[in-house]
């Protein structure tokens, strides 16, 4: 039952919902702000599970052949910081409209297989970037957790775009804080290493051809999961 908040008691305490206002459009925008919720939250939990899924994998690879750390304890803590800022604005994302007009059901087996696919393809460019630190490049210690962790934490920014929305990159527009806090961390990690602070978190400068490997894998992937997205929803419904 549905009641305005004028009515007299009896039927406002009969009444399921009491409307402070006398218009039932606010049914339809109460709908439509729970639908844009319950969507952003998904993005969230999406990014959240296949990051930490595809880290988890990459630092126990890592560990097992490489006769150092990847990245220090306080390195590791950045990352999450500077990873984390993006997402805090999935809340003020834009919404698809399909993600609006039909209301979708948590479904925990979509979420374990999308954490399973972008999750390895975020490992895989990880290993990636190992190979072409230590044996192309040839890095010291320094430069291998200054590279990784620049290329880590651009390229978990940068596909939080992707992995927002089942549409394509270009046909689906980012919320304005979103996108301005991804473009400000993304410019934030390339110029720490020269910063009076890289010393003091165990960072140094990389030379061009870093800078230049560091942007070519990140765009490979970026465009990767682009199409492992196109893919992934062709083949797995989205509950």
């Amino acid at each position: 039952g549905i009641s305005v908040n004028s009515a007299v008691d009896v039927a406002k305490e009969a009444a399921d919902i009491v409307l402070l206002e006398k218009d039932l459009g606010v049914l339809e925008r109460g709908v439509r702000e729970g639908r844009m919720t319950f969507a952003n939250t998904l993005k969230y939990v999406f990014m959240a599970t296949s990051a930490n899924f595809g880290n988890m994998f990459s630092m126990a690879g890592a560990s097992i052949f490489m006769s150092f750390l990847p990245l220090l304890p306080k390195q590791i803590l950045l990352t999450n910081l500077m990873t984390d800022f993006p997402e805090m604005n999935i809340a003020s994302d834009n919404v698809d409209a399909e993600m609006v007009t039909q209301p979708h059901r948590w479904n925990i087996r979509f979420i374990q297989k999308f954490m399973l696919v972008f999750g390895i393809l975020s490992s895989i460019f990880d290993y990636l970037t190992f190979g072409a630190l230590l044996f192309f490049l040839h890095a010291s210690q320094t430069q291998f957790r200054t590279a990784w962790f620049m290329e880590s934490v651009i390229s978990a920014s940068l596909v939080v775009l992707v992995i927002r929305s089942r549409r394509p990159l270009l046909r689906s527009r980012p919320g304005k804080y979103l996108f301005m806090a991804t473009l400000l961390v993304v410019v934030a990690t390339l110029i720490l290493p020269y910063t009076p602070l890289a010393q003091l978190l165990g960072f140094g400068q990389l030379p061009l051809s870093f800078i230049l490997v560091i942007i070519g894998i990140v765009i490979i992937y970026i465009v990767a999961a682009e199409l492992a997205k196109m893919v992934f929803y062709r083949l797995v419904r989205l509950p």
